[in-house]
């Protein structure tokens, strides 16, 4: 019986794809890969579509339908093994096999699996995370090698997608997902050389990199293509607007600032809302989440002569900067708007909660973001400088806010519909979450001049991540997306 099993899967056989790199590099690597009996070929793949001067692109974030449609005239197998890494890989003890054996053994059309990264001559496990519908981000990470059922590429390509320069193979893994299956092998197959030696904090933001306005423009288009696919397509000429004269508020905005240990910086927040000039009345309701380094101290100073400070600490020790953001939004000195700020950050000038609060009113939306500079503590600019998220459109915006990690900053909400809604009780994605379910049911104002000023240091709380902890947060904002998708599917504003 196990020879007759170990038969059926060596009957299948794998084309192996790689990128176009150094002589050395590339002997390397099909010494790697024909290691194993299961391969037929490798081939080195150099998309001539590509410009020569274009910036530097992960080949997984840049594929071409010619090419896909190239690697698929050339295959003689079953599978495709693709390596999307101008780097040297190291093929764990018989990988590939176990690759195949996940595929065949699930009848599955993608395979992908954890990897071991070396940088800067260090080695570290990478984990990568099971796929869940809500995985549509274009940047998910398999990890640079994959299996793909060359049947799957042959239907995909069948429907006659629509012709991507850059967006291909995300397109079939979308396709994927919704016809076939992916499976996530839980083990750590191979090593790479790690190229990219940047930090986690200077990677989060090379999809607003107006280098890649193209690339970004195309993963729009194949991700909604995919959501009006699931039925999880918002129609922008659906969504409410708000009555800006409803209720009555203490306030007409309330800046909120949920603290922690931040003794270095809150009272430059706290300054800067302070100074802020209005036409209309306004408070601050700082919560100290049970500061241990001096903050609450600063904090009760600055009250003694500023009747507009309100400051909160919570009743239970267990609370996120999310639980934080409920407990403010709720608080009965909360104002028609909750405007925020971080407690290391400050706002660009003396108007900015003017311009959001006009924005409210002239836009009748739920939720105003604006755009925002990143600095250092000297007020200078850090690469890759302003983010303004252009890539939010009225049109697409609600649905294009699924493929993305954030909406941008500063955030302010309507406050009936944030105490609706509500803030998740976590410290990571808890804007996200609550920006994608107002977004689903109501119009959301832009500010695309920064307005903010976002201080980068060693304390923020993601300069530099470790892999699991990478791994962790995209995993949860996966599941966001997977929550919201299912709810727009339920929706009846479609």
């Amino acid at each position: 019986m196990n020879n007759e099993y170990e038969n059926a899967i060596m009957n299948h056989t794998i084309d192996c794809f790689v990128p176009h790199c150094s002589e050395v590099c590339a002997e390397e690597l099909r010494s790697e890969l024909v290691a194993c009996p299961l391969v037929t070929s490798v081939n080195e793949l150099l998309d001539t579509e590509c410009e020569d001067n274009a910036p530097f692109i992960p080949l997984e974030r840049s594929l071409s339908t010619r090419l896909l449609k190239t690697i698929l005239q050339c295959c003689t197998s079953n599978y495709v093994l693709l390596y999307t890494h101008a780097g040297s890989l190291r093929v764990g003890y018989r990988a590939i096999e176990r690759m195949l054996r996940a595929a065949v053994d699930s009848d599955a059309d993608f395979v992908y699996s954890h990897r071991y990264v070396t940088k800067q001559g260090e080695t570290l496990a990478v984990p990568t995370n099971e796929y869940q519908e809500g995985s549509v981000r274009d940047d998910f990470d398999f990890g640079p090698l994959m299996l793909i059922r060359v049947e799957a590429i042959r239907q995909f390509l069948a429907t006659q997608p629509e012709e991507m320069l850059h967006a291909a193979l995300y397109q079939l893994r979308l396709y994927i997902s919704r016809t076939g299956r992916l499976v996530h092998i839980n083990e750590y197959l191979y090593t790479e050389c790690e190229l990219d030696t940047r930090t986690s904090g200077e990677k989060q933001f090379d999809y607003v990199d107006p280098r890649n306005r193209q690339i970004q423009i195309e993963m729009e288009r194949a991700c909604t293509a995919h959501l009006k696919a699931t039925g999880a397509f918002v129609d922008y000429r659906m969504l409410e607007t708000i009555d800006t004269a409803e209720g009555d508020f203490p306030y007409e905005a309330t800046v909120v600032i949920p603290v922690k240990n931040r003794a270095r910086t809150i009272g430059d927040a706290i300054q800067s809302v302070l100074s802020q000039e209005t036409g209309f009345p306004f408070n601050l309701i700082v919560v100290d989440n049970h500061s241990t380094d001096g903050t609450g101290e600063i904090l009760s100073r600055l009250a003694v002569d500023n009747g507009q400070l309100v400051i909160v600490t919570p009743d239970r020790i267990d609370l996120g900067i999310g639980g934080c953001w409920d407990l403010a939004v709720r608080h009965p000195q909360c104002g028609r708007y909750a405007v925020q700020l971080d407690s290391d950050d400050l706002y660009s000038d003396s108007h900015t909660l003017q311009c959001i609060v006009d924005t409210f009113r002239r836009e009748r939306c739920a939720m105003v973001v604006g755009s925002y500079r990143l600095c250092n503590f000297a007020l200078e600019t850090l690469p890759p400088g302003i983010i303004d998220h252009r890539e939010w459109t009225e049109e697409n915006g609600m649905n294009n806010a699924l493929r993305i990690n954030g909406l941008g900053a500063p955030r302010a909400f309507y406050t009936p519909v944030i105490r609706e809604i509500g803030f998740p009780n976590v410290s990571y994605g808890e804007d996200y979450a609550v920006g994608l379910a107002v977004s689903r049911q109501y119009r959301l104002g832009r500010i695309y001049n920064p307005i903010y000023l976002c201080r980068r240091w060693e304390g923020n709380s993601d300069a530099s991540l470790s892999p699991e902890r990478m791994a962790a947060h995209n995993h949860y904002k996966d599941s966001l997306r997977t929550q919201e998708i299912r709810a727009r599917r339920l929706s009846d504003r479609k």
